[in-house]
């Protein structure tokens, strides 16, 4: 697979996919956790509204804020990611081999988001 996993917001959600479907093709579950926050976006609006504004929810995967962190920056998963970008309507846009770091506009705690694993820090 590219290092960079692109879809667009006008890309149609996937339907009746298999878990296999889901989680184990190349994107390893990328498109559709981005697939799920679109679906969110519909039923959870007042959620979908605080990611647009930058806030970084918290979510079924880490890299949610609840609250400013005694670290400067605080680990988060792609799957967070992409969720979030789906959640706000955004394309899934995602580097799978890089990281991206975002500062959440509630708490203004850092988050990186990375493929690399994440002990559990919460």
């Amino acid at each position: 697979m590219a290092s960079r996993l692109f879809r667009s917001i006008q890309e149609p959600i996937r339907e009746n996919l298999t878990w296999d479907e889901m989680w184990m093709g190349p994107d390893r579950g990328l498109i559709w956790c981005w697939e799920k926050g679109r679906l969110d976006r519909h039923s959870q609006p007042e959620l979908a509204r605080r990611a647009e504004r930058g806030e970084l929810i918290p979510l079924d995967w880490k890299g949610g804020v609840r609250k400013k962190l005694k670290e400067e920056i605080k680990r988060g998963t792609l799957k967070y990611l992409a969720t979030w970008q789906g959640l706000r309507g955004e394309d899934l846009d995602i580097d799978i081999d890089g990281e991206r770091v975002l500062v959440c506009c509630r708490t203004g705690q850092k988050v990186l988001f990375s493929a690399a694993p994440i002990e559990d820090d919460d």
